[in-house]
């Protein structure tokens, strides 16, 4: 049931984008007296699912989900509808028209995708806010993989600069590293103030390597329940416990633990558990699949990330900015395929890296083990 739930919900989605986007070109259409011949949400090879004509337009629904059209006189568009074009130009043909008018007509549809976006946005501000994890916040640092210690950083740093200014929150941050944008990084360790410069190379090996092996946030693992069958509890964890280390080893934050517990897969071992300020060594046998099944607790409760609300008014301008900023990160993005240190093979790659370092609000940090 929740998978056909899932997949109602994803074409109910796709179904709102594609004739929004649809709509752009018919309306821009319209305006300059272009006659649109069809207007259909998903494709029609052979047969449609449903058609209903009103004055020069026929309205319908395919039955290919993969996508939709607007057919528009003098036009070879989807329908690829070459014999229209044979004949002389007529005043309501789009190739009749200005160039600056096709133009407008070929780019509607992205503008109203952009200005649902914009609305998106908006309403998502107004009712929910804009929740974020400011940097500062991460209280107990983060987690230095091997690409993270490649540049000098180590566990339990807390990054206080990028390139001499504020880092903001923990998506601006990523994000500013899968652009290859940060030279240098100023962290605290020890109470002391440390600032390195990042490799010229290094931008190439973090989209080499998919942004993997880099930096997570740093949290403690306190146990929120348990799976069915789960070797944590029957070793006696608690919900409430902060799991610690394993095997004599100490890893005190989440992360630190899912690096360690491989090297345990199978065997019989202990786990360093903190209950009530007192510290325990409980024996475990942990899985071959090296999972020990307790849930983690939501570190968005532990790290306190922030929530900017607006006034419906004041979500307006803000909703507009994120659909700018991010419509401008897209084409920023594309950059990535001409920077000479990205190959043509990490090219996808480039955006894999972008889209892990730059999660929604609300996700990216919750995890199970």
């Amino acid at each position: 049931m929740e998978i056909l739930i899932k997949t109602l919900q994803f074409f109910l989605s796709l179904s709102v984008l594609i004739v929004i986007h649809e709509m752009g070109h018919f309306l821009f259409a319209r305006l300059f007296n272009i006659r649109v011949e069809k207007f259909y949400l998903f494709f029609n090879p052979w047969f449609s699912l449903f058609k209903i004509r009103r004055g020069e337009t026929t309205y319908g629904m395919g039955w290919l989900p993969l996508g939709g059209y607007v057919k528009i006189s003098g036009m070879i568009d989807e329908s690829m509808d070459k014999e229209q074009m044979k004949q002389p130009p007529k005043p309501y043909e789009f190739r009749a028209k200005p160039a600056w008018q096709r133009l407008i007509v070929m780019v509607g549809g992205v503008f109203f995708n952009v200005i649902l976006a914009a609305l998106i946005y908006i309403f998502m501000m107004f009712f929910i806010g804009d929740e974020y994890l400011p940097v500062e916040n991460m209280k107990y640092g983060i987690v230095a993989e091997e690409l993270g210690r490649d540049i000098g950083l180590e566990t339990g740093d807390h990054i206080v600069a990028l390139n001499g200014e504020d880092t903001g929150d923990w998506v601006e941050l990523r994000s500013k590293f899968a652009r290859g944008e940060v030279e240098e990084v100023t962290v605290e360790r020890d109470d002391s103030l440390i600032t390195f410069s990042v490799p010229e190379d290094f931008f190439g090996k973090l989209i080499s390597a998919r942004g993997q092996n880099f930096i997570s946030i740093r949290y403690p693992f306190i146990v929120d329940g348990f799976l069915d069958g789960s070797t944590a509890k029957e070793a006696g964890v608690e919900v409430g416990d902060h799991i610690k280390g394993i095997g004599g080893q100490e890893t005190w934050s989440f992360m630190e633990f899912v690096q360690t517990i491989g090297n345990y897969a199978g065997e019989e071992t202990t786990l360093m558990v903190e209950r009530n300020g007192q510290t325990m060594e409980l024996p475990i046998r942990i899985p071959e699949e090296a999972l020990v099944g307790a849930y983690l607790k939501d570190p968005f409760e532990i790290l306190q990330t922030e929530v900017r609300n607006y006034s419906f008014f004041a979500a307006i301008p803000a909703g507009v900015e994120r659909a700018y900023t991010t419509t401008r990160d897209y084409f920023r993005d594309l950059g990535l395929l001409f920077k000479p240190e990205v190959s043509a093979r990490e090219s996808l790659g480039g955006f894999i890296t972008i889209g892990v370092f730059s999660p929604p609000p609300g996700t990216g940090y919750i995890s199970g083990q």
